[in-house]
């Protein structure tokens, strides 16, 4: 294997350092990818975080940060095996030893877990093959996970591995929510209901606005929150009482609103309609509605910086691709609240929701009659944590809370490994 790895010339020596205290490694494996992040889940501090990738393919990248310090590497990657061992040597070559630095677990985030896993799960050999017969019903990621899983176990044989499972926190829905009005018998045989995903986002940030209202001294009991997960690919959950009442994706991750290349909500007839008048196949349609349409396919751009400076010069087709984008939304908003019978709060969380304003504005402008008053100056503000962007007047709190999926997978980890002991 050749390799090029260097800490960055300026900080070399000045990598985090790593307390005494019980760490997590946590893992997201993806087809040609492996995330990684090394963080002590009770202090909430992270030591060290990268990415592996190219894995399979003729020429791997990876890169390790660490305090100051940028560790790279290049060279062959052909599996998830030795894009571990290169997680382990560039910790080693940036003054950190992922066997000196007390991990007590490490927490793969696994994307699909199906109606059989409704909470974390230690993983032993019955779990990692349910993890990849559930594989049917999330072809892209959950092979990748078993493949993470299994290097990780491999290189890690004495230390507990924990899935945590985005659709988890879905798995409670009413069953009115997850069911598809879709023949009963086929329905069951084939596994047919709404998952949802981002579950372990939702959770995290649902959870974040409850204590943001018990710190109020108010009632949480029934607390009615929307959460509005938006990045690249976007979700809305309706949250009651910490409990999910509705999710917008659905037994993939294509449904619900429009994403960055994916379409969202459409008529499923579309499948069919491509097949019979354009001549395409089932791949092809399913490449063209998750890769090459979105925000992507309405204006050529996914990345909300470029779609908001072409809006700002006229482009006619970034600003009927924000129209859009905007429309689902706020369908969805109005839908949940009726879901919910009334509003609390509304957060926005992941990289859009969080980072550009004018989608916030463009989706809550005009609600005031619905009880929900934005604060521009406050939605102007670029400023960290979580924080209220409502007007002191409005009866619904809207609110930007920051998503730390890492974090929450890295606390459920560590629970579950220390209710094994």
């Amino acid at each position: 294997m050749t390799t090029s790895a260097h800490a960055s010339s300026d900080s070399a020596e000045h990598p985090r350092t790593i307390p005494d205290a019980a760490t997590v490694l946590v893992l997201n494996s993806g087809s040609s990818s492996l995330k990684f992040q090394l963080l002590d889940p009770i202090a909430e501090e992270v030591f060290a975080s990268g990415i592996v990738e190219r894995i399979g393919l003729d020429n791997g990248v990876a890169r390790l940060e660490t305090g100051s310090v940028t560790q790279p590497f290049s060279g062959e990657v052909p599996n998830h095996v030795v894009a571990m061992e290169v997680v382990m040597r560039l910790f080693e070559q940036a003054g950190l030893s992922l066997e000196e630095a007390n991990v007590v677990a490490v927490g793969h985030r696994v994307v699909q877990g199906g109606a059989r896993f409704s909470a974390p799960k230690l993983i032993d050999s019955w779990v990692r093959d349910q993890i990849a017969d559930l594989g049917a019903l999330a072809p892209l990621h959950n092979p990748a996970a078993v493949d993470g899983i299994d290097a990780a176990r491999k290189l890690f044989p004495a230390i507990p591995h924990v899935a945590v499972f985005d659709t988890a926190f879905f798995t409670s829905l009413p069953e009115a929510a997850r069911t598809y009005a879709l023949n009963k018998q086929v329905a069951d045989e084939y596994r047919i209901r709404r998952y949802g995903a981002h579950g372990t986002s939702h959770r995290y940030v649902s959870e974040q606005v409850t204590a943001y209202f018990a710190a109020q001294g108010k009632d949480t009991s029934a607390l009615r929150q929307i959460v509005l997960h938006l990045g690249n690919g976007a979700s809305a959950s309706a949250v009651r009482g910490g409990e999910p009442m509705d999710t917008s994706m659905g037994l993939t991750p294509l449904e619900g609103l429009v994403m960055g290349t994916r379409t969202g909500d459409i008529d499923p007839a579309v499948y069919a309609h491509l097949s019979r008048s354009a001549g395409m196949g089932i791949d092809e349609i399913d490449t063209l509605l998750n890769k090459r349409s979105g925000m992507q396919g309405l204006c050529g751009m996914s990345d909300f910086r470029d779609i908001t400076a072409a809006i700002r010069d006229g482009n006619q087709g970034a600003e009927l691709a924000m129209q859009v984008y905007v429309h689902r939304l706020r369908k969805y908003v109005g839908s949940y609240a009726f879901v919910l019978g009334g509003l609390d709060a509304i957060a926005f969380t992941a990289g859009i929701g969080e980072n550009v304003p004018e989608v916030r504005e463009r989706v809550l402008s005009g609600l005031e009659g619905f009880g929900i008053r934005l604060d521009p100056a406050r939605n102007a503000e670029r400023a960290k944590g979580v924080r209220v962007i409502s007007a002191d007047d409005s009866p619904v709190t809207v609110l930007i809370v920051p998503t730390d999926e890492e974090l929450a997978i890295a606390q459920q980890a560590l629970e579950v490994a220390r209710s094994k002991r």
